[in-house]
């Protein structure tokens, strides 16, 4: 019997990535290009994404909303794909439970520096 592979092989075995928050959701394509945005709540994400992968939790606190996943589901509608991994981790009673470990792809990275790329020159032109 011919095995299926198994696309958690390697660093991410043992963890779910998803990329669509709700099944019905359509995916970004990975050629639209991030057109930006001026929400200040989405600029802090994208600075602390930009940095590290960031847990639900993490995002919360450093924008300033209550529903991360809303607000990464809206960068997703940007065409930003922003994958979620589930990390096996304990809770404070000691239960294992799955946290949401959000991080930017490599597309994702390439579409924000061709967009913050454009940003700055058409900042430059405008200070002449």
């Amino acid at each position: 019997m011919k095995k299926t592979p198994d696309p958690l092989d390697g660093e991410s075995a043992g963890a779910l990535v998803t990329l669509a928050a709700h099944p019905t959701e359509v995916l970004p394509s990975p050629r639209a290009a991030f057109a930006g945005s001026d929400n200040p709540r989405h600029l802090r994400a994208i600075a602390r994404l930009r940095v590290r992968s960031q847990t639900r939790e993490a995002i919360d606190r450093a924008t300033g909303c209550s529903n991360g996943p809303d607000l990464v589901a809206e960068l997703r509608r940007h065409h930003l794909g922003i994958p979620c991994t589930s990390i096996p981790c304990y809770d404070r009673d000691g239960r294992e439970v799955q946290r949401g470990v959000y991080h930017l792809m490599y597309a994702d990275r390439r579409k924000l520096a061709r967009w913050l790329s454009r940003v700055c020159i058409q900042g430059s032109k405008g200070l002449s």
